[in-house]
């Protein structure tokens, strides 16, 4: 399970363009929003590669009771049929020039991108409004792609490490719909219908929750042109989405026999929303506590001191409305309580101990270089600055996010941690 520090107005994914100042790499985005609501954000860089993505402002948490799953189903069978093409010549459309057509689905949002060379981008916006705006959900398609998620769903089951954040989520957010698999159950996809598919299309895929984002050597003048060209003509409505927000969080504990060969275990809690001030300060705690490096305090101490897991890592997942924490670790049966125990202590330290001048400056000249590394990839630039103007209206330059992060003071982690990391606030899932 991938970390997640911090989603956009910065995130750890998230890219710059052309041009340094000081040795970082400075943000060149222009933006545009057509009159149908529907939002452009790009970045013109040189180069023959360029990325491209439509991002909707909906996910499974979106979904109906009786819907569950659908809104990862029709990220597959999107693909499956228009009103002009056949499922191969949606594939064929971008594959044959060499390009990538992808998508995914998350709680609060679904996206299909492509990379192909620059001189495709009409090529490749016109493929995105066909299968967005004109596709028909063949029948025959959908009972095919239903046998291929339900697989996709049982894959899972062979991967506790990645089923655990799941269930995870279940536990704390239980009866809500931002606590359900993405996936959806099995016996949800199996009752899904073409009816469904459509209605839910309808309803949610309005250009007013949508975001066209690139990163390519296109002039910001000509892609506006050819997006009015295939999407301008869509028609626009206030696009208000009213999500359930999840009630008072209660700390649980569930062990689950899983019949593993190790235990495997998730401690965590709620956190901070996308709005929240003090999310970056916690992303900088999270880090140190359990972050991608191998110097991070659990990977130190459970590790390499105590040999007890081959694999810990605190990750810390912003939603719209609510966060989530977690220290996810796998061990053998007789180590569990001694793990646990010892993430316990790792957590109350940093909500007890001022960190030092070199620790606080050693931690943050760490995550600055995280940040600025990952501003090498420009597919992720796409994604995450696309992502970014969606939920803020803006993308945060990289040289003001590093300034953020040297401005943490050692208070504001403390009490961040005395927030968050508190032992009686902790939910606890255990695969036996």
């Amino acid at each position: 399970m991938p970390n997640t520090f911090w989603t956009p107005s910065f995130s750890l994914n998230t890219r710059r363009g052309t041009g340094y100042e000081g040795g970082l790499r400075v943000s060149m985005y222009q933006t545009h929003i057509l009159k149908n609501g529907l939002k452009v954000i790009h970045q013109q860089v040189d180069g023959k590669a360029a990325w491209c993505g439509l991002i909707i402002g909906v996910g499974s948490r979106d979904e109906r009771p009786e819907e569950e799953g659908i809104a990862h189903f029709i990220e597959h069978v999107i693909f499956k049929g228009t009103e002009k093409r056949k499922a191969f010549h949606i594939l064929s459309r971008i594959e044959d020039v060499g390009g990538e057509l992808n998508a995914y689905t998350t709680k609060e949002d679904t996206c299909i991108y492509a990379s192909f060379l620059a001189r495709d981008y009409e090529r490749a916006l016109e493929l995105f409004a066909d299968i967005v705006f004109h596709s028909v959900f063949p029948e025959k398609e959908i009972e095919k792609e239903k046998e291929v998620v339900i697989d996709e769903i049982n894959s899972y089951k062979d991967s506790p490490g990645e089923l655990i954040f799941d269930d995870f989520e279940e536990l704390i957010y239980p009866d809500y719909p931002i606590g359900r698999n993405i996936l959806g159950s099995e016996k949800a996809v199996k009752g899904l219908r073409r009816d469904d598919i459509i209605d839910f299309v309808k309803r949610n895929y309005r250009p007013g929750r949508m975001v066209i984002s690139s990163v390519g050597d296109i002039p910001f003048d000509k892609l506006v042109r050819l997006i009015e060209r295939y999407f301008g003509d869509i028609p626009g409505d206030p696009a208000v989405l009213v999500r359930e927000r999840p009630g008072i969080y209660l700390p649980r504990q569930k062990v689950i026999d899983m019949d593993t060969y190790q235990n495997h275990c998730i401690i965590g809690n709620v956190a901070y929303d996308y709005t929240e001030d003090k999310r970056l300060a916690f992303s900088l705690l999270v880090n140190i506590l359990g972050g991608t490096g191998m110097n991070s305090r659990l990977n130190l101490n459970i590790r390499e001191k105590y040999g007890l897991a081959y694999n810990i890592e605190a990750s810390y997942t912003p939603y719209s409305d609510t966060g989530v924490f977690t220290i996810y670790f796998g061990c053998d049966a007789g180590d569990l309580d001694k793990c646990l125990r010892l993430c316990r202590k790792e957590m109350a330290a940093l909500g007890e101990e001022l960190l030092g001048y070199n620790q606080l400056r050693k931690a943050k000249n760490q995550m600055i270089g995280q940040i600025t590394l990952a501003s090498e990839n420009y597919e992720n630039m796409m994604l995450s600055s696309g992502k970014s103007f969606l939920i803020y209206d803006k993308v945060d330059e990289l040289e003001a996010v590093c300034e953020e992060v040297g401005g943490i003071t050692p208070e504001l982690l403390r009490q961040v941690a005395r927030e968050i990391f508190a032992q009686d606030k902790q939910s606890v899932l255990i695969y036996k």
